[in-house]
């Protein structure tokens, strides 16, 4: 049992532990209305919409969080006002400014001295070098996400099913659909310095999709989530530990291979139980009938 609790006696294995599991709860409760309303695309055009706002942060000296906040609620903004344009569609609006956004990053950043390792830090992060500061920030952010999320609940799940139903029972979807994107603008800038901005998308996504064929309500859908990312966390740091790999990525594949185990499970679950209520099927010996005496 060495081999599983070595890595754990390390004191920033255990802050990229603690850092690690604050990510996948707030993940699992953002991503689990990300991925019951379709917004996959969006969510990773946010991830890269950050690196405009976070590279002109480093090279001036600020916040990166903050740079990160406002350059992903400028995307969310122009993808809302581009959509808007009736010869423009919902997903080519978010493809233009992603591309966009990207290149503005990696042309801010080309400005650097140090442009590959500075690349490199915001697009895969480095959770092994995650700080107390960090890990208080990310619960900060868990918490007040909590609490929001648990104000608009109602309003959330009424627009993650029927817009216009929600707008009929007064639920007040475009209120909802701001504070969600607000929501996943917060997660995602709180994240981005423990796995990165490509693989917080991987948290986002990943855990939610596993655990929705197996919940039955959207809190379980978020509980269930919750669990899968911290299991996530937990294997990928150890995976990466013993075979000397990138973590944030190792803890992104986890994930991943969690939903497609989990989808395989599903897809064969049917015929495991019905092999196993199916009645024994009676032998020819079984059948013969008793010697009389």
């Amino acid at each position: 049992m060495d081999w599983l609790l070595e890595p754990f006696d390390v004191s920033f294995i255990q802050r990229a532990l603690i850092g690690g599991f604050a990510v996948a709860l707030l993940c699992a409760m953002v991503g689990t209305w990300v991925v019951l309303r379709g917004m996959a695309f969006l969510g990773d055009a946010m991830s890269h919409g950050m690196l405009p706002g976070i590279a002109v942060a480093l090279l001036l000296g600020g916040n990166p969080v903050v740079g990160a906040a406002v350059s992903a609620a400028a995307m969310a903004f122009g993808v809302s006002a581009m959509s808007r344009h009736r010869r423009l569609t919902h997903d080519t609006s978010i493809g233009l400014l992603f591309v966009g956004m990207l290149a503005a990053g990696v042309i801010i950043i080309s400005r650097s001295r140090s442009f590959a390792v500075d690349l490199t830090g915001i697009l895969f992060g480095d959770i092994l070098a995650v700080k107390f500061s960090d890990i208080w920030l990310l619960c900060g952010i868990l918490a007040a996400t909590a609490l929001v999320a648990a104000i608009f609940h109602r309003p959330f799940t009424a627009l993650a099913f029927d817009a216009r139903k929600a707008a009929t029972l007064g639920m007040r979807p475009d209120l909802a659909a701001t504070v969600l994107l607000l929501l996943v603008t917060a997660a995602m800038a709180g994240s981005f310095q423990v796995v990165g901005t490509l693989l917080v998308f991987g948290l986002l996504i990943a855990p939610p999709a596993a655990a929705l064929p197996w919940a039955k309500s959207i809190p379980a859908v978020m509980g269930v989530a919750a669990v899968l990312g911290c299991v996530s966390v937990m294997v990928g740091i150890l995976l990466s530990w013993h075979a000397r790999t990138a973590a944030g990525a190792t803890i992104a594949a986890t994930a991943v291979a969690l939903f497609f185990i989990s989808s395989a499970i599903k897809a064969a679950w049917p015929l495991l139980r019905q092999r196993r209520c199916s009645p024994a099927v009676p032998t020819s010996a079984d059948t013969k009938p008793a010697p009389t005496t």
